[in-house]
């Protein structure tokens, strides 16, 4: 009988050592080795097909130019954003990881693009839900296929026997960390298991040219749970985003080899399961009927997407002692340094104002390009001055009260003029050399922000 063999890791960043330590030296996080069994069996170590003519096949070097390669087609899954996203298709062969808070919609992504794939052999394997269980979600969706197997099952030799079977061209597992490989010991989701499983996984995809999508979770801090290397061995990256209290969410990719990681998608979550928004512009403003104080849009950049989002602010006088500061959806710190401009710079007294900021629709901004309809939002509710909603915004403020150039103004203005809107105040800096001709909205260049306070009092 061969020896046990072990080892500590450590749950965070999947570090190794031979004995428990308190504080991990990779990664400075206390208290987190956990010791793991590592003894595998030597036949069939690491391979998805054991006896297969790819395990016996030993590689050369070789000179780049005389390698040559056959460029295969992205696989388009009729869904819009998910295609945006992994940068014009699924590409074969390719490993892409998943991963987002519980119930914020991972599973039934998934299962719809299996199900919208209706001329693609798809395998959806699941190690927390039964066949029934997925049978009943997908009933709840629109889309109907022949060709979406499920196999509730978790241990990756009785997964690769089906798959040898069925040969389908894309395989979903959900989730990794529920997946077990016989040739390691230690318990499902643990370090050694979601690194052997997943490198399993990773040799089944780039032997037979299948795309594999991994469903992962996530740590009370939003990463991804496992070692880190998990996010190393796989080609792309996703986060899907949003609150599970509102209906929008938001797929970002963090890591792409085969594409641009400045790609977004925006989904509807709706009882028959998730919708592609076209132009989210239109669902982050308020439609309302008369016109209100403290509200301004701005145009922002979300990776290379334009968007127009409406900012809304409050200020009142504080009722107690100590002013209050409250941002939702927008950075604090950044707030506070718009404050402080505004106090130096603009006139404003607030030190004994309470100040609120809510970015409408429940998202998440860091686009310094929304400086200038922040200031103008809290400019407005100051004044008790509605803004005109002809009229956004789109510029950087720096410390002396300038306004800064923005990058790619001129989709800003292009999302502006589409949306309906008149007026646009922009930095002066950033539309020099810029062909603006072929725009119907007009276009206010400043420098600073007392020429805005002048435009906003003019317009209005």
């Amino acid at each position: 009988m061969p020896k046990i063999k072990t080892a500590f890791f450590c749950q965070q960043c999947g570090a190794q050592s031979p004995k428990w330590v308190g504080k991990c030296p990779a990664c400075g996080e206390w208290n987190t080795y956990v010791e793991e069994v590592i003894h595998k069996e030597e036949s069939g170590r690491g391979s998805w097909k054991q006896g297969s003519e790819n395990n016996k096949r030993q590689g050369s070097p070789r000179k780049l130019q005389e390698i040559n390669y056959e460029e295969h087609p992205r696989l388009i899954t009729q869904d819009p954003e998910l295609d945006r996203v992994l940068g014009g298709g699924i590409v074969p062969g390719s490993l892409t990881l998943i991963g987002g808070e519980p119930g914020i919609g991972k599973s039934t992504l998934m299962l719809q693009i299996a199900l919208i794939l209706n001329q693609t052999k798809v395998l959806y394997v699941s190690g927390e839900e039964s066949e029934s269980q997925i049978k009943m979600r997908a009933d709840r969706m629109q889309f109907k296929s022949d060709n979406c197997f499920v196999l509730s099952e978790t241990n990756t030799q009785n997964i690769f026997q089906q798959i040898t079977a069925l040969k389908p061209e894309v395989l979903v597992i959900d989730s990794i960390q529920t997946l077990h490989s016989k040739h390691v010991e230690s318990a499902a989701g643990s370090v050694s298991q979601v690194r052997e499983c997943t490198a399993e996984l990773m040799k089944f995809a780039k032997e037979t040219a299948t795309p594999v999508f991994l469903i992962g979770h996530i740590t009370k801090d939003g990463s991804i749970a496992g070692p880190k290397i998990l996010e190393h061995m796989v080609d792309t990256v996703l986060q899907f985003e949003g609150d599970r209290h509102l209906s929008y969410r938001i797929l970002r990719t963090s890591k792409n080899r085969f594409g641009s990681t400045n790609e977004l998608g925006i989904y509807e979550m709706r009882a028959e399961g998730l919708r592609g928004v076209a132009n989210p512009s239109e669902i982050l403003l308020s439609q309302r009927e008369e016109t209100l104080n403290g509200v301004a849009t701005g145009a922002m950049l979300e990776g290379n997407r334009p968007l127009l989002i409406e900012i809304q602010s409050l200020i009142s006088p504080a009722t107690y002692g100590t002013p209050q500061r409250s941002s939702t959806g927008h950075d604090a710190k950044r707030l506070n340094m718009l404050l402080a401009v505004l106090e130096k710079r603009g006139g404003m007294r607030l030190g004994n104002q309470d100040v609120f900021l809510n970015v409408a629709g429940g998202m998440r901004v860091d686009d310094p390009g929304l400086d200038l309809s922040v200031c103008a939002a809290l400019l407005s509710s100051y004044e008790d001055t509605p803004i005109s909603p002809d009229l956004c915004f789109a510029g950087e403020v720096g410390l002396g009260g300038e306004i800064r150039a923005v990058n790619r103004i001129e989709n800003r203005i292009a999302e502006a003029d589409k949306l309906g809107f008149k007026k646009i105040i922009v930095s002066k800096y950033a539309v020099k050399g810029v062909d603006l001709k072929g725009f119907g909205i007009e276009i206010i260049p400043i420098t600073k922000l007392e020429e805005m306070y002048q435009q906003l009092f003019l317009i209005n």
